[in-house]
């Protein structure tokens, strides 16, 4: 490209000089041939007019004193009727510009110089001009790389913008080059930039989610599927199937649910639920990992409490909040329901040594964690909670209380507390 627009700038400059400087060599000439030839005409005239003027007051005229009246370079013959003919000069040889004039009284004046001074000059002028078209050459060239750097640099860095895009490095440059047309490319490529990072951004998020969300329902599903394997009892096996069938329905809502919040984390599925069905079928599923490792899960509060919000994305917010103080708390942990204004809280704590005031304000992060764990679990919770316009915070960190919000649906008789099971 660069080349292309060097050569077509030197092109079009050629083709200018080309144009004008022939027009104007021709001019030059014919200007500097005519001015010569009017001075030849011009000294004729004088000289005619000093010799009639000496014979009106019966002077002498001879060639000294004609010499003192015309150019030393040019040559004159005067002819008097009745005289001899003088002669001023060298008579010059070859090409010759000639003016000659007639005096009233016969007298004849010819003038003559040689057409060499009209070529020195004619040749200074052309060197003139071949020195500016040469200048002009030279700063077309100069000027066409410039212009050519200029455009052809941004291409080469919005190909390598454009590589770096399709080797999977979405990086944006933003940076821009004063050309309308190469700055409006350079926006298009940093708009793809930041919709590919945010897309490939989505994708790892969701495999993360996915891997956290799915580990337990597959843990708990594949403990039923062996209870079956070494069991021989047909009730038993009959018990465990429905209770395997009801993880798989709850394995399925947990993937539509992870695929729906990856395409828009504010589509949520709310409805009218049984606070106490979500928490019972959660201390169900977890009490077995928590008696494994000598410890109680309970749930205290009040109970008959009904919300707004997606069931399957309560119980894994819930799930998540019991898995943390799994892995991170110690002893008792315990859940409790309670009414503040229109909205139901699910608290969820534990007797552990709660949460590092280093991490206190951004628990919520991804990628945090107190220990060697994928710091997932907390911010898939907190986005969960939000789809549904409810939400997840940290109320205490000395012990650890995380507290679930969601909206309310008044119920018409009084709920009682809900003892400690």
């Amino acid at each position: 490209m660069r080349r292309r627009l060097i050569n077509s700038t030197l092109a079009v400059v050629l083709v200018v000089i080309a144009v004008f400087g022939v027009s104007l060599v021709i001019v030059e000439t014919r200007t500097i041939s005519a001015s010569a030839q009017e001075s030849v005409e011009s000294e004729a005239l004088r000289l005619i007019s000093v010799v009639e003027s000496r014979l009106l007051g019966e002077e002498a005229i001879n060639s000294g004193v004609l010499a003192e009246q015309i150019d030393p370079a040019r040559f004159a013959l005067i002819e008097i009727p009745g005289r001899e003919p003088i002669s001023v000069g060298d008579r010059p040889t070859g090409s010759v510009l000639r003016a000659t004039e007639t005096g009233e009284g016969g007298e004849k004046v010819t003038v003559e110089e040689s057409r060499s001074s009209v070529t020195r000059e004619v040749g200074r002028t052309l060197l003139i001009i071949g020195a500016v078209a040469l200048l002009a050459i030279v700063s077309a060239v100069l000027l066409a790389v410039r212009q050519a750097n200029r455009l052809a640099s941004p291409l080469t860095d919005l190909a390598e913008t454009a590589e770096r895009l399709g080797s999977g490095d979405p990086r944006p440059r933003h940076k821009r080059y004063g050309v309308p047309e190469l700055d409006r490319v350079a926006d298009v490529l940093d708009s793809s930039a930041e919709r590919i990072a945010r897309m490939l951004t989505a994708e790892r998020r969701l495999a993360a989610d996915a891997s956290h969300q799915l580990r337990t329902p597959l843990t708990a599903l594949s403990m039923r599927i062996e209870e079956i394997s070494v069991t021989d009892d047909p009730e038993t096996v009959k018990e465990e199937a429905n209770i395997a069938l009801t993880q798989v329905e709850r394995l399925t809502d947990v993937v539509e649910r992870l695929l729906t919040n990856s395409r828009d984390p504010r589509t949520g599925s709310a409805v009218v639920f049984d606070l106490d069905e979500v928490i019972k079928q959660q201390i169900e599923e977890w009490r077995p990992a928590y008696r494994s490792t000598g410890r109680a899960l309970v749930c205290s509060g009040k109970h008959g409490l009904r919300a707004v919000g997606t069931p399957g994305a309560v119980a894994q917010v819930l799930a998540a909040l019991i898995e943390n103080s799994l892995m991170h708390g110690g002893g008792t942990v315990a859940l409790r329901t309670r009414v503040t204004g229109n909205q139901v809280v699910v608290e969820v704590t534990d007797e552990g040594p709660g949460v590092p005031a280093e991490l206190g304000a951004r628990i919520f992060e991804r990628a945090i964690s107190g220990r060697n764990s994928t710091g997932i679990g907390l911010a898939v919770a907190r986005d969960l909670a939000e789809a549904d316009g409810g939400r997840l915070e940290l109320l205490q960190q000395h012990p650890a209380v995380f507290a679930l919000f969601l909206s309310r649906v008044p119920v018409d008789r009084r709920t009682p507390e809900r003892p400690v099971r």
